[in-house]
C-alpha cells in the first residue's frame, strides 16, 4: 500500500479518539485536549466505558455507539487491545488509524503473532490505514488538527516535517515554534508498521499545501518503494534529509530503535544524492536549507562572488568556501574595469571584493550591478560590517531593491548584534536569504550547490551509448552455477577474472598450475617477468597470508616462491584447501591503481563503489559509492568524487587515464549486477588505469547460494532488457522496447515531427516543442512504476528514429494506470499504435495493476476505435470534450 486511504489520515471530517480520558496528564486526557483546543472543525467522539462525557463532550462506550464512522481513529490503548479495536474499526467501515499505543513488537497474542503483525492482519482486510504504533501522531495546522500528544501546537505554513523519533518530533515543534517556523503536516511516523517514508513522499510530493518536504530518518525498509518515491517527490519539490546514524555506534543504536536494519551512512548518502534530494546534518540546516531554498534564485552554475566593507569578513567567507569545496569567481577584464570605475583605488582588486569600511551605500549599489553583470560569476555573498560612518540600515534600504532585481542568487549576511539587527529584519522581510555570519552564510550557499549537482543527475541525459560487444550472460551464469553446485560461495581468481572477462572487462592472460613446478614451466610459457598467487577456495584475501609474489624475473624464483607459499599456507592457513597457483605476466605499463566494488547493502541491496586502489585501500580510503543501475553521466559522477580523479586527469608528465576505459569498467559492473543476482560481492582491486585503457589484475567475487537469491534486489529497477522485441513491419526490422535516458536526442526529434493537430490530441492544447527537462522527464522513466514503450528503427543513415511511443503512469497502488500513446504523423493507419498499445496492455496485465485507463478528445475517432477493438471501454464526457478509456486488466482483490 502506498497513498491509499491516507486523505482520512490527513484531512478527516471527524475524529473518534479511543482510549480516551479525564485523568490528569494522561496520554488519553492531553490528545483529547489537543484535539478540542487545535481549531479543528470536525467531529471529535470520545471512546471510553467509563465515562459518558469527557471535556464536556459526549462520550461513548464502544465503537459500535459512535453515531457515526469516523474518518479517523487514534488508539492510546493497551497494546494486547490494539488489534481488536482495529479490527471493529475496520467493519465499521473506518479506513485510517493512528496508533499512539507502544510495546507492540513486544506483546504476543494469544495466535503466537506479536501485536504488531495481528495488527496489520487486522487492518488489511478493510485497506484501513495505520500510522505508527509508537508515535506521537499527527498535526496539520492548515485544518486545526492536532492529533497527537504533543505540548504544543504547530504554526501554520508550507513545509512538511516527517520524523522517526517522537522525542525529535516535539522537539523540532518547540524549537520551530520559537523561530516562528510553520507547517502543512508534522508527522510522526513511530514504527512505521503501515504507513512509511515512502507513503508520506507518495502523498507530500502532490500535496498543493507542502512546498518542501523535510525528513527525518533513522533506518529504512523497502528501498526500491522509497527511491521510486524520493525521486518522483524529488521532482517536484525539495526534498531535505537529516539521516541519524553517521557514525557506527550511531547506526547501531539507530538500528536498534526502530528495529530495521541500518545501511552503511555513505549509501544512504549515495542513495539521497541519486534520488535528488539534499542531505543536511543537523535538524538547525534542515530547516536553514529549506529556507534557502524557497528564498534564494536556482543556481546556474558554482562560482560565488563576495562582496564585503570588510577585509577579514571577506577572507573568512572565501576561507569557509574553500574548505567546503566551493568555487570562488574569478572576476573577468569587464568586471574589474566597472569596479576600477566605481570604487576606490585602495579596494582589493580581486575577489572577494572589498569596498572598504567607508563605503556609502552607492559603492554597494554599483559593485552589486557589475558582479551581477559579470557572466563568470553565479551567486553573490553580500557581507556588511556595521561602521559610524554610514548606519547598516541605510545601506540595506538602498540595496534592498537591487537584491531583488538581481539575476543571480544572492545570499547577505549582517555582521553583528543590535546595530545591524534593523537591517537584518528589513533583508528577511525582502526574501532575501539572510544569515548572522559569514561561515553561515557559505554553508547555505554550499547547500544550494550540493542541491543543484543532485536534481543535475536527477535530470541529466546521458550521452548515447556507443556500440559494444554484448556481455556473454551464459558463460557468466555457467561459472555461477558451477561454484554453487559445488557448494561454493568464492570464486577462484580465474573464474572471478572469467566472469568478468564475460562483461568486456580487460583481464590480465591466467594460467593455472598445480605444482610449483607447473609455476616454473608456466612462466615460461608466458613469458618472464610474472606474478604467482596462490589458489584456494578457502582463502578469500591472497595477500593476508603471503600468498602473492610479484615480479618474479626467472622461472626458478617463480618456483621458489611457490614453494614458499605451499610452506606458509600449511603453517598459518592448515585447513584451508591449495588448489595449485596461478601465473601471470607483470603488467609493465604505467597507469594508476584503482578499486571498483561491489557489495549487498542490507537495506539498499548492491551498491558500486570506485576509489584508488591497492594494498592500502582501507587506509587511504579514497572512495565513492553509486547504486546501480549506472549510466555514463552516473559513472562519471562517482569517478569524480575521488581524489584520485586528479591523478586520473594527468599531471607533469603523467597523461591522462582513459576515462572511457574506466566508465565502461562501473558501466559493466553494473549491468553484471543487474543480471546476475547471485553475485553479493565483487573487488577488482588493481584496476591499472592509463592512457592506453585500464586492466583488471586482481580480482574477487563472492555469491550466493542458488536457493538463497535475490531476484529483485536492487533499490532502483534496471532497464528491463526483456521487455525488448524484434519484428518485422511493413517489410523492414522494427524493435518495441523501453525507452532509456539516451534516447532523449530521437525523442526531440519524434516531437519535431508531429503536426500540431497531433501534439492537440495528445496534449489537450496547444505545445510548444518541450524542452531538455520535460524531454529528460520522458525519457528518465522509472520503470517500476512507469512504462514507456517506443518503436524504433534505422534510418537511411543508419541511426536509429523514434516512430511512437505508448507509455503509462501507474498509481503508487497498482489499481490504475494511466496511459497515453502517439505515433509519428505520417504512419498513423499503419498498425503501429495497435502494436504499442497491445504491448503497454500486456505488460500491465503482467504487473497485476487492476485497470488500464486513459482519455482522449471526443473527434480523435481513430484512438477511440483503436481502444474499442483492444476491448476498452468509450464512455464520452461531452462536458469535458472527452472520452473515457478504461480496460479492465484482473478483477479486484
Amino acid at each position: 500500500m502506498s497513498v491509499r486511504n491516507l486523505e482520512h489520515l490527513f484531512h478527516p471530517i471527524s475524529v473518534a479518539l479511543i482510549g480516551a480520558s479525564s485523568r490528569p496528564h494522561s496520554v488519553g486526557a492531553t490528545l483529547l485536549a489537543n484535539l478540542l483546543h487545535g481549531g479543528f472543525c470536525g467531529e471529535i467522539m470520545p471512546v471510553n466505558p467509563k465515562y459518558a462525557e469527557i471535556s464536556g463532550i459526549p462520550a461513548y462506550k464502544t465503537i459500535s455507539d459512535l453515531p457515526k464512522v469516523p474518518d479517523l481513529a487514534i488508539i492510546c490503548t493497551p497494546a494486547a487491545t490494539v488489534p481488536g479495536v482495529i479490527s471493529e474499526l475496520g467493519e465499521a467501515g473506518c479506513l485510517a488509524a493512528i496508533v499512539i499505543s507502544a510495546g507492540l513488537n513486544l506483546t504476543i497474542m494469544p495466535s503466537g503473532e506479536t501485536a504488531t503483525e495481528a495488527m496489520l492482519n487486522a487492518a488489511r482486510p478493510f485497506l484501513l490505514r495505520v500510522l505508527g504504533p509508537n508515535c506521537v501522531g499527527v498535526l496539520v495546522p492548515g485544518i486545526g488538527l492536532n492529533a497527537s500528544f504533543a505540548h504544543a501546537n504547530a504554526l501554520p505554513g508550507k513545509l512538511a516535517f516527517v520524523s522517526q523519533s517522537g522525542a525529535l518530533t516535539t522537539a523540532v515543534l518547540d524549537w520551530a515554534n520559537g523561530k516562528g517556523v510553520g507547517f502543512s503536516h508534522f508527522v510522526s511516523l513511530g514504527d512505521c508498521a503501515d504507513v512509511d517514508m515512502g507513503d508520506m513522499l507518495d502523498y507530500l510530493a502532490s500535496d498543493p499545501a507542502t512546498s518542501a518536504i523535510l525528513l527525518y530518518v533513522e533506518s529504512l525498509r523497502g528501498a526500491r518503494k522509497f527511491m521510486s518515491a524520493a525521486r518522483a517527490a524529488a521532482r517536484n519539490k525539495p526534498v531535505l534529509v537529516v539521516k541519524a546514524g553517521r557514525a557506527a555506534a550511531g547506526a547501531k543504536a539507530a538500528a536498534s530503535h526502530t528495529g530495521a536494519l541500518a545501511g552503511a551512512d555513505a549509501v544512504y548518502d549515495a542513495a539521497i544524492r541519486r534520488a535528488g534530494m539534499l542531505r543536511v546534518y543537523t535538524t538547525e540546516d534542515l530547516f536553514d536549507a529549506a529556507e534557502t531554498l524557497a528564498r534564494a534564485k536556482p543556481l546556474q552554475g558554482e562560482r560565488l562572488a563576495i562582496m564585503t566593507n570588510g577585509g577579514g569578513a571577506g577572507v573568512l567567507a572565501a576561507d569557509a568556501l574553500d574548505l567546503g569545496g566551493g568555487v570562488l569567481a574569478e572576476l573577468g577584464d569587464a568586471t574589474l574595469a566597472r569596479l576600477d570605475a566605481a570604487l576606490p583605488a585602495t579596494w582589493s582588486h580581486g575577489n572577494p571584493v572589498d569596498l572598504i569600511g567607508d563605503a556609502p551605500s552607492e559603492r554597494y549599489v554599483a559593485a552589486l550591478a557589475a558582479l551581477d553583470a559579470d557572466p563568470d560569476c553565479d551567486a553573490i555573498l553580500f557581507l556588511q560590517a556595521p561602521t559610524a560612518i554610514v548606519p547598516s540600515q541605510e545601506i540595506a534600504e538602498a540595496l534592498l531593491k537591487p537584491l531583488q532585481q538581481a539575476t543571480k542568487p544572492v545570499f547577505a549576511s549582517w555582521l553583528g548584534g543590535e546595530a545591524v539587527a534593523g537591517a537584518r529584519q528589513l533583508s528577511r522581510e525582502a526574501g532575501i536569504p539572510t544569515y548572522d555570519t559569514p561561515e553561515q552564510a557559505v554553508r547555505a550557499y554550499l547547500q544550494l550547490v550540493d542541491y543543484r549537482r543532485n536534481q543535475t543527475l536527477l535530470r541529466e541525459t546521458p550521452a548515447a551509448a556507443v556500440s559494444a560487444i554484448p556481455p556473454d550472460r551464459a558463460a557468466a551464469t555457467r561459472l555461477i552455477t558451477t561454484a554453487q553446485a559445488e557448494g561454493r560461495s568464492l570464486l577462484t581468481e580465474p573464474e572471478a577474472k572469467a566472469l568478468l572477462a564475460a562483461y568486456g572487462i580487460p583481464t590480465t592472460p591466467t594460467r593455472i598450475a598445480t605444482t610449483p613446478a607447473d609455476v616454473a614451466g608456466a612462466s615460461t610459457a608466458l613469458g618472464l617477468p610474472v606474478a604467482v598467487k596462490i589458489l584456494s577456495h578457502d582463502i578469500s584475501h591472497k595477500s593476508d597470508v603471503g600468498g602473492v609474489a610479484l615480479d618474479l624475473a626467472t622461472a626458478e624464483a617463480a618456483r621458489v616462491a611457490a614453494e614458499a607459499m605451499q610452506a606458509r599456507i600449511a603453517e598459518l592457513r592448515p585447513d584451508a584447501r591449495l588448489e595449485g597457483f596461478t601465473v601471470q605476466p607483470m603488467i609493465r605499463r604505467e597507469g594508476v591503481e584503482l578499486i571498483v566494488g561491489a557489495s549487498t547493502d542490507p537495506v539498499f541491496g548492491p551498491v558500486i563503489l570506485f576509489g584508488q586502489g591497492g594494498t592500502a585501500v582501507e587506509v587511504i580510503a579514497d572512495r565513492a559509492i553509486g547504486l546501480p543501475p549506472l549510466n555514463t553521466v552516473l559513472a562519471r559522477e562517482l569517478v569524480a568524487r575521488t581524489r584520485v580523479a586528479r591523478l586520473l586527469a594527468g599531471y607533469r608528465d603523467q597523461p591522462a587515464a582513459d576515462h572511457a576505459a574506466i566508465e565502461g569498467v562501473l558501466l559493466a559492473v553494473s549491468q553484471l549486477l543487474c543480471e546476475q543476482p547471485a553475485v553479493l560481492e565483487l573487488d577488482i582491486n588493481p584496476l591499472l588505469a592509463g592512457e592506453r585503457g585500464v586492466m583488471a589484475l586482481d580480482a574477487r567475487v563472492v555469491i550466493a547460494a542458488a536457493d538463497k537469491v535475490q531476484a529483485n534486489r536492487l533499490a532502483i529497477r534496471p532497464y528491463p532488457v526483456e521487455q525488448e522485441q524484434s519484428l518485422q513491419w511493413r517489410g523492414q526490422p522494427l524493435l518495441l522496447r523501453p525507452i532509456r535516458p539516451e534516447d532523449e536526442p530521437q525523442h526531440r526529434a519524434f516531437f519535431a515531427a508531429l503536426s500540431a493537430d497531433d501534439l492537440h490530441a495528445r496534449f489537450f492544447g496547444v505545445v510548444r516543442q518541450p524542452g531538455h527537462d520535460q524531454l529528460a522527464r520522458y525519457t528518465q522513466i522509472d520503470y517500476e512504476r512507469e512504462m514507456a514503450f517506443i518503436a524504433t528503427r534505422l534510418d537511411a543513415a543508419g541511426q536509429p528514429e523514434t516512430l511512437g511511443v505508448a507509455r503509462a503512469i501507474c498509481d503508487p497502488d497498482n489499481l490504475a494506470a494511466e496511459f497515453a500513446i502517439v505515433v509519428r504523423s505520417e504512419l498513423k493507419g499503419c498498425g503501429l499504435g495497435k502494436l504499442l498499445l497491445q504491448k503497454l496492455v500486456d505488460y500491465w496485465r503482467q504487473r497485476g495493476t487492476l485497470a488500464l485507463v486513459g482519455e482522449t478528445l471526443i473527434e480523435n475517432h481513430g484512438m477511440v476505435e483503436l481502444a474499442r477493438k483492444l476491448g476498452f471501454s468509450t464512455v464520452p464526457d461531452a462536458r469535458d470534450g472527452v472520452v473515457r478509456l478504461k480496460l479492465t486488466l484482473r478483477e479486484s482483490v
